[in-house]
Protein backbone atom coordinates (compact mmCIF):
# COMPACT_ATOMS: atom_id res chain seq x y z
CA UNK A 1 0.00 0.00 0.00
CA UNK A 2 1.59 3.52 -1.17
CA UNK A 3 2.18 5.58 2.29
CA UNK A 4 0.49 8.87 2.42
CA UNK A 5 2.44 11.93 2.02
CA UNK A 6 5.46 12.45 4.40
CA UNK A 7 5.76 15.11 6.92
CA UNK A 8 8.32 17.50 6.00
CA UNK A 9 9.60 20.36 3.68
CA UNK A 10 8.00 21.61 0.88
CA UNK A 11 10.40 20.18 -1.42
CA UNK A 12 9.80 16.78 -0.20
CA UNK A 13 6.25 16.92 -0.72
CA UNK A 14 6.16 18.17 -4.14
CA UNK A 15 9.14 15.84 -4.94
CA UNK A 16 6.45 12.68 -3.32
CA UNK A 17 3.37 14.32 -5.49
CA UNK A 18 5.18 14.33 -8.60
CA UNK A 19 6.67 10.56 -8.38
CA UNK A 20 3.16 9.71 -7.14
CA UNK A 21 1.76 10.69 -10.41
CA UNK A 22 4.50 8.56 -12.20
CA UNK A 23 6.04 12.13 -13.80
CA UNK A 24 9.51 13.10 -14.32
CA UNK A 25 10.71 16.25 -13.28
CA UNK A 26 11.43 16.99 -16.91
CA UNK A 27 7.43 16.54 -17.84
CA UNK A 28 6.35 18.50 -15.20
CA UNK A 29 8.69 21.11 -16.47
CA UNK A 30 6.89 20.36 -19.83
CA UNK A 31 3.79 21.07 -18.03
CA UNK A 32 4.12 23.66 -16.30
CA UNK A 33 6.84 25.41 -18.24
CA UNK A 34 9.29 25.87 -15.15
CA UNK A 35 13.14 24.76 -16.06
CA UNK A 36 14.14 21.27 -14.23
CA UNK A 37 16.79 22.73 -12.74
CA UNK A 38 14.43 25.49 -10.89
CA UNK A 39 12.38 22.52 -10.22
CA UNK A 40 15.12 20.17 -8.77
CA UNK A 41 16.07 23.16 -6.73
CA UNK A 42 12.93 22.94 -5.41
CA UNK A 43 12.96 19.36 -4.65
CA UNK A 44 16.23 19.24 -2.74
CA UNK A 45 15.76 22.50 -0.97
CA UNK A 46 18.19 24.98 -2.51
CA UNK A 47 15.46 27.24 -4.32
CA UNK A 48 11.92 28.30 -2.36
CA UNK A 49 8.94 28.20 -4.39
CA UNK A 50 7.12 31.63 -4.39
CA UNK A 51 2.94 30.41 -3.14
CA UNK A 52 2.02 31.25 -6.64
CA UNK A 53 4.68 28.02 -8.10
CA UNK A 54 3.11 25.83 -5.77
CA UNK A 55 0.07 26.31 -7.07
CA UNK A 56 0.77 25.81 -9.85
CA UNK A 57 2.75 22.63 -9.32
CA UNK A 58 0.24 21.49 -7.45
CA UNK A 59 -2.77 22.35 -10.46
CA UNK A 60 -0.53 20.40 -12.67
CA UNK A 61 -0.14 17.59 -10.31
CA UNK A 62 -3.93 17.41 -9.92
CA UNK A 63 -2.91 17.88 -5.76
CA UNK A 64 -6.10 17.60 -3.77
CA UNK A 65 -7.33 21.17 -2.02
CA UNK A 66 -6.81 19.77 1.45
CA UNK A 67 -3.30 18.56 0.56
CA UNK A 68 -2.44 22.10 -1.32
CA UNK A 69 -2.61 23.74 2.18
CA UNK A 70 -0.37 21.56 3.37
CA UNK A 71 2.42 21.96 1.04
CA UNK A 72 1.24 25.83 1.01
CA UNK A 73 1.82 25.52 5.04
CA UNK A 74 5.76 23.65 4.79
CA UNK A 75 6.86 26.90 2.60
CA UNK A 76 5.32 29.43 4.82
CA UNK A 77 2.08 30.95 3.35
CA UNK A 78 -0.62 30.55 4.58
CA UNK A 79 -3.32 28.63 3.31
CA UNK A 80 -5.51 29.39 0.31
CA UNK A 81 -7.91 26.93 -0.05
CA UNK A 82 -11.25 27.54 2.85
CA UNK A 83 -12.66 24.38 4.63
CA UNK A 84 -16.64 24.92 6.03
CA UNK A 85 -18.95 22.75 7.41
CA UNK A 86 -21.99 22.22 5.37
CA UNK A 87 -24.44 24.12 7.48
CA UNK A 88 -21.85 27.29 7.54
CA UNK A 89 -23.60 30.10 5.63
CA UNK A 90 -20.66 30.35 3.06
CA UNK A 91 -21.96 26.15 2.17
CA UNK A 92 -25.69 27.88 1.96
CA UNK A 93 -26.38 27.59 -1.71
CA UNK A 94 -24.35 24.00 -1.65
CA UNK A 95 -26.44 22.64 1.15
CA UNK A 96 -29.54 23.95 -0.62
CA UNK A 97 -28.21 22.58 -4.21
CA UNK A 98 -27.82 18.60 -2.28
CA UNK A 99 -31.22 19.08 -0.81
CA UNK A 100 -32.90 19.47 -4.23
CA UNK A 101 -31.29 17.12 -6.03
CA UNK A 102 -31.98 14.42 -3.79
CA UNK A 103 -35.57 15.84 -3.13
CA UNK A 104 -35.88 15.07 -6.71
CA UNK A 105 -34.29 11.62 -7.18
CA UNK A 106 -37.24 10.22 -4.61
CA UNK A 107 -38.48 7.80 -4.74
CA UNK A 108 -35.20 6.38 -5.86
CA UNK A 109 -31.90 5.32 -3.44
CA UNK A 110 -29.09 7.95 -3.43
CA UNK A 111 -26.88 10.00 -0.72
CA UNK A 112 -24.23 12.49 -0.31
CA UNK A 113 -21.24 11.78 1.38
CA UNK A 114 -18.07 13.63 2.23
CA UNK A 115 -14.59 12.84 1.23
CA UNK A 116 -14.51 9.66 4.06
CA UNK A 117 -17.73 8.46 2.99
CA UNK A 118 -19.43 9.44 5.76
CA UNK A 119 -23.07 10.14 5.38
CA UNK A 120 -24.38 13.55 5.10
CA UNK A 121 -27.75 12.74 3.52
CA UNK A 122 -30.19 10.41 1.55
CA UNK A 123 -33.47 9.45 0.46
CA UNK A 124 -36.26 7.89 2.48
CA UNK A 125 -35.85 4.86 0.18
CA UNK A 126 -31.95 4.51 1.95
CA UNK A 127 -34.19 3.58 5.35
CA UNK A 128 -35.50 0.85 3.70
CA UNK A 129 -32.43 -0.54 2.31
CA UNK A 130 -30.82 -0.60 5.96
CA UNK A 131 -34.17 -1.72 7.66
CA UNK A 132 -31.75 -5.07 8.23
CA UNK A 133 -28.69 -3.57 9.37
CA UNK A 134 -27.12 -3.16 12.96
CA UNK A 135 -28.13 -0.18 14.80
CA UNK A 136 -24.55 0.28 15.85
CA UNK A 137 -23.70 0.91 12.12
CA UNK A 138 -26.37 3.15 11.90
CA UNK A 139 -25.24 5.93 14.33
CA UNK A 140 -23.75 9.05 12.95
CA UNK A 141 -21.54 9.11 11.19
CA UNK A 142 -22.28 7.05 9.39
CA UNK A 143 -19.97 5.38 7.04
CA UNK A 144 -21.52 4.09 4.18
CA UNK A 145 -18.57 1.51 2.99
CA UNK A 146 -18.51 0.35 6.37
CA UNK A 147 -22.27 0.06 6.44
CA UNK A 148 -22.22 -1.39 3.30
CA UNK A 149 -19.71 -4.25 3.50
CA UNK A 150 -19.94 -4.89 7.15
CA UNK A 151 -21.44 -8.23 7.81
CA UNK A 152 -23.67 -7.14 10.01
CA UNK A 153 -24.97 -4.05 7.55
CA UNK A 154 -25.94 -4.44 4.12
CA UNK A 155 -23.85 -7.16 2.82
CA UNK A 156 -25.99 -10.18 4.16
CA UNK A 157 -28.41 -8.47 1.57
CA UNK A 158 -26.52 -8.22 -1.55
CA UNK A 159 -26.66 -11.22 -3.87
CA UNK A 160 -23.21 -10.75 -5.80
CA UNK A 161 -21.24 -9.43 -2.47
CA UNK A 162 -18.20 -10.45 -4.33
CA UNK A 163 -18.60 -8.49 -7.45
CA UNK A 164 -19.75 -5.27 -5.60
CA UNK A 165 -17.36 -6.01 -2.78
CA UNK A 166 -14.47 -5.93 -5.58
CA UNK A 167 -15.96 -2.62 -7.35
CA UNK A 168 -15.98 -0.74 -3.65
CA UNK A 169 -12.85 -1.30 -2.57
CA UNK A 170 -11.49 -0.65 -5.88
CA UNK A 171 -12.77 2.62 -6.18
CA UNK A 172 -11.44 2.97 -2.47
CA UNK A 173 -8.19 2.22 -3.59
CA UNK A 174 -8.24 4.63 -6.58
CA UNK A 175 -9.39 6.89 -4.32
CA UNK A 176 -6.02 6.72 -1.95
CA UNK A 177 -4.26 6.68 -4.33
CA UNK A 178 -5.22 10.07 -5.74
CA UNK A 179 -5.21 11.87 -2.80
CA UNK A 180 -3.16 9.95 -0.24
CA UNK A 181 -5.76 10.26 2.57
CA UNK A 182 -4.55 8.10 5.45
CA UNK A 183 -7.94 7.61 7.02
CA UNK A 184 -8.86 6.11 3.65
CA UNK A 185 -5.91 3.77 3.74
CA UNK A 186 -6.96 2.68 7.27
CA UNK A 187 -10.83 2.43 6.27
CA UNK A 188 -9.27 0.08 3.05
CA UNK A 189 -7.51 -1.98 5.15
CA UNK A 190 -10.52 -2.51 7.83
CA UNK A 191 -12.75 -3.25 4.77
CA UNK A 192 -10.62 -5.72 3.26
CA UNK A 193 -10.63 -7.41 6.70
CA UNK A 194 -14.34 -8.17 6.34
CA UNK A 195 -15.99 -11.58 4.40
CA UNK A 196 -16.81 -12.24 1.27
CA UNK A 197 -14.16 -10.99 -0.88
CA UNK A 198 -13.05 -14.18 -1.89
CA UNK A 199 -16.20 -15.01 -4.47
CA UNK A 200 -17.08 -16.65 -7.35
CA UNK A 201 -18.69 -13.28 -8.51
CA UNK A 202 -15.84 -11.37 -7.96
CA UNK A 203 -14.23 -10.16 -11.13
CA UNK A 204 -11.70 -7.56 -12.22
CA UNK A 205 -13.51 -4.06 -12.38
CA UNK A 206 -11.93 -2.67 -15.33
CA UNK A 207 -13.63 -5.47 -17.42
CA UNK A 208 -17.04 -4.30 -17.00
CA UNK A 209 -18.53 -0.82 -18.17
CA UNK A 210 -20.97 -1.09 -15.74
CA UNK A 211 -21.30 -3.32 -12.34
CA UNK A 212 -24.82 -3.68 -10.92
CA UNK A 213 -25.80 -4.22 -7.36
CA UNK A 214 -28.29 -6.99 -6.88
CA UNK A 215 -30.07 -6.24 -3.59
CA UNK A 216 -32.14 -8.23 -1.77
CA UNK A 217 -34.97 -6.57 0.15
CA UNK A 218 -37.62 -8.77 1.47
CA UNK A 219 -38.48 -11.49 -1.53
CA UNK A 220 -38.06 -8.81 -3.88
CA UNK A 221 -34.38 -8.60 -5.53
CA UNK A 222 -33.30 -5.63 -6.64
CA UNK A 223 -30.96 -4.48 -9.81
CA UNK A 224 -29.45 -1.22 -9.35
CA UNK A 225 -27.38 0.60 -11.22
CA UNK A 226 -25.55 3.36 -9.33
CA UNK A 227 -24.07 7.13 -11.09
CA UNK A 228 -21.77 9.18 -8.77
CA UNK A 229 -22.38 13.22 -9.27
CA UNK A 230 -19.36 15.72 -8.05
CA UNK A 231 -19.56 19.76 -8.13
CA UNK A 232 -17.40 21.12 -11.18
CA UNK A 233 -14.21 23.28 -10.66
CA UNK A 234 -14.82 24.14 -6.66
CA UNK A 235 -12.23 25.93 -4.85
CA UNK A 236 -13.01 24.93 -1.20
CA UNK A 237 -12.25 22.20 0.70
CA UNK A 238 -15.48 20.53 1.46
CA UNK A 239 -17.44 21.13 -1.89
CA UNK A 240 -14.31 19.37 -3.02
CA UNK A 241 -14.59 16.36 -1.38
CA UNK A 242 -18.80 15.97 -1.75
CA UNK A 243 -20.23 13.03 -3.71
CA UNK A 244 -23.95 11.55 -4.59
CA UNK A 245 -24.39 8.42 -5.16
CA UNK A 246 -27.38 7.91 -7.10
CA UNK A 247 -28.95 4.17 -7.73
CA UNK A 248 -31.49 3.70 -10.66
CA UNK A 249 -33.46 0.78 -11.61
CA UNK A 250 -31.87 -1.41 -14.19
CA UNK A 251 -35.41 -3.47 -15.00
CA UNK A 252 -39.06 -3.00 -14.95
CA UNK A 253 -39.21 -5.22 -11.79
CA UNK A 254 -36.98 -2.71 -9.62
CA UNK A 255 -38.84 0.29 -10.92
CA UNK A 256 -41.93 -1.19 -9.88
CA UNK A 257 -40.43 -2.14 -6.49
CA UNK A 258 -39.00 2.03 -5.83
CA UNK A 259 -42.57 2.98 -6.92
CA UNK A 260 -41.20 3.81 -10.90
CA UNK A 261 -43.25 3.43 -13.84
CA UNK A 262 -41.98 0.19 -14.70
CA UNK A 263 -43.55 1.06 -18.54
CA UNK A 264 -40.03 3.40 -18.96
CA UNK A 265 -37.87 0.23 -18.24
CA UNK A 266 -39.94 -2.13 -20.87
Amino acid sequence: MTTAPPLGDVGSLIRWWRERRHLTQLELSGLTEVSTRHLSYVETGRARPSSRLILLLCEHLNVPLRRRNDILLAAGFAPTYAEHRLADPPLAAVHSAITAILAAHEPLPALAVDGHWEMIAATSSITALTADCAPALLEPPVNVLRLSLHPGGMAPNIVNLGQWRTHLLHRLESQFRAGGDPFLAELLDELRSYPGGEHPGAVNPSSQVLIPLHYRMGDTELSLLSTTTVFGTPVEITVAELAIEAFYPADAGTATALGIDPTRFA
